[in-house]
């Protein structure tokens, strides 16, 4: 069954969709390459060397269509702040009411300019099609940066699922461009990787509702790839949602299956690990894995999801040179631990290139010494982060930090606030080093019922990014975003957080859901 109850209510009005009858559009010529951006910086959208900050609001009205969505992109070192949204100028697109752009995003560098280039989702945008109007198919856009910024002026591309790959077909609650990954490769191709968890595949002669699959380009190459694929683990099933979660290093990527059904569990979930090394035209596919998988602890339970976050960092082993291998954390939030309903729990896996596999942690808050206790409907692992803080260096647990997400994390007087669960997770005892955060201790702000601190979690070498969208504290009410060094975490620098928030710093005194982050 399809529970789409967050977008009831959805218009579904056919003047000025994104996408003509072909199902894709290109909007505008691409932007010729700029010779004064500096390459180099992640998420640079200007090229001045200065790492810049995305802040989604998939929930905000555009004029006048409740939860079109848009995105506020804060240029660093005081340079200003830019919002797009489909409404954006250049982009011949109309904001439509439940549209939900914003719902995804990813930064890189897809022209060469030295400039990084946004890709945002649109997953419930509707599409029509030979006259029919294909309704949360989805959208992506790319907006790329320029020297002076982006948005206004950016060039910018649109995209169906079918005008992005024409060997596709679009289709009615696809959902393409639910998540995405970009970035670039060790041979220094960019890729792009797009989640589509929607996506109907026909295995056997029966087509399964809801199975998903991933639209991936290399360079040149252009792939859908679903478990039907060639050497992809698993089978399609009804409501796998393969793509439904994406990370990814310069090396490797993996997707997220949280409705994988191991046995008779449903939604117990999955996560299948690729290489970008391409063979026969499509990236190769290393390993599946569950909590059913050899070395992997606990076990497949329905409704586990896991999967349903998923995130990447470079290892460098001690008989190496460079980051050979890769730490992948995967959330499970709802493990059940013993009759405690979907207290949920994370696992740390370290994969190399061959495919082979070691668990490094599997932990939930029963863990002895961790803060904390293991409640119900805590959800632990909605959202995951690991980071390698300094990948020029033998990985030890002195420079690899996961932060969790505990969503439904309760203070003593606050329920359902949320926190932010920090963890060295090479550490042989999980609780010798690890902290929660909660707004109002560790974050700044006041913790207030149902903020969900948790929901919404990135994170770099540097900096761990945390999202409050659903904050209920009225000075925050239209949402949060916080910066947060991992020095200061550790306790090691007192440089400080950085609060993003409508209203202040340049960004405009409006929003519904301002600070989805990841």
């Amino acid at each position: 069954m399809r529970t789409r109850t967050h977008l009831a209510g959805k218009l579904a009005a056919l003047a000025g969709l994104l996408l003509a009858a072909t199902g894709g559009v290109t909007l505008t010529s691409p932007q010729a390459a700029a010779a004064t951006c500096t390459a180099g910086t992640a998420s640079d959208f200007n090229g001045d060397g200065v790492q810049d900050t995305v802040i989604a609001d998939p929930g905000a009205t555009v004029n006048g269509a409740r939860r079109a969505g848009l995105v506020r992109v804060v240029l660093g070192g005081g340079k200003g702040v830019s919002e797009i949204s489909q409404a954006t100028s250049g982009m011949d697109a109309t904001p439509e009411a439940g549209d939900g752009f914003g719902t995804s995003y990813a930064a890189y560098d897809a022209d060469g300019d030295g400039c990084s280039d946004l890709v945002v989702g649109a997953p419930y945008e509707d599409v029509v099609r030979d006259g029919t109007n294909l309704v949360d198919a989805g959208a992506i856009y790319i907006i790329h940066g320029t020297p002076t910024g982006i948005g206004t002026g950016s060039a910018i591309q649109g995209y169906s699922q079918n005008g992005f790959d024409t060997a596709t077909t679009t289709e009615a609650y696809d959902w393409f461009g639910y998540a995405l990954k970009a970035g670039t490769t060790a041979s220094g191709s960019p890729y792009l990787v797009i989640g589509v968890p929607g996506e109907g595949v026909t295995f056997g002669g029966t087509t399964y509702a809801d199975a998903g699959c991933i639209e991936y380009v290399q360079g040149s190459t252009k792939v859908s790839v679903n478990q039907n694929s060639t050497g992809v683990p698993g089978d399609p099933e009804v409501n796998d949602r393969f793509g439904y979660s994406l990370t990814g290093t310069n090396r490797y990527f993996a997707v997220g299956t949280p409705g994988e059904a191991i046995g008779d569990e449903e939604f117990a979930g999955g996560v299948a690990v690729f290489s970008h090394t391409l063979s026969s035209g499509m990236p190769t596919p290393l390993v599946g894995l569950s909590q059913d998988s050899d070395g992997i602890g606990g076990a497949s339970e329905a409704g586990d999801r896991f999967g349903f976050s998923v995130s990447m960092t470079g290892y460098r082993p001690s008989d190496q040179t460079y980051n050979s291998d890769v730490l992948l954390a995967v959330g499970v939030p709802g493990e059940d631990i013993g009759t405690t309903q979907d207290a949920g729990g994370v696992a740390v896996i370290r994969i190399q290139p061959s495919g082979a596999y070691t668990q490094v942690a599997a932990f939930d808050n029963s863990v002895a010494d961790v803060e904390g206790d293991a409640v119900a409907g805590d959800f632990m692992g909605q959202r995951v982060v690991i980071a390698n803080t300094d990948t020029s260096v033998v990985t030890t647990t002195s420079v690899v930090r996961l932060a969790v997400g505990e969503p439904g994390k309760d203070t003593s007087t606050v329920k359902d606030a949320g926190a932010v669960h920090i963890f060295r997770p090479l550490d042989t005892a999980l609780g010798a080093n690890d902290k929660e955060l909660f707004r109002g201790a560790g974050l700044p702000g006041t913790a207030t019922g149902r903020d969900y601190t948790g929901v919404a979690l990135v994170g770099g070498s540097v900096n761990l990014y945390v999202g409050v969208p659903y904050s209920k504290e009225a000075a925050t009410s239209k949402g949060v975003a916080y910066v947060m060094p991992w020095s200061d975490i550790d306790g090691t620098t007192s440089t400080g957080t950085t609060v993003h928030v409508p209203g202040a710093g340049g960004l405009p005194d409006a929003g519904s859901t301002f600070g989805v982050i990841g």
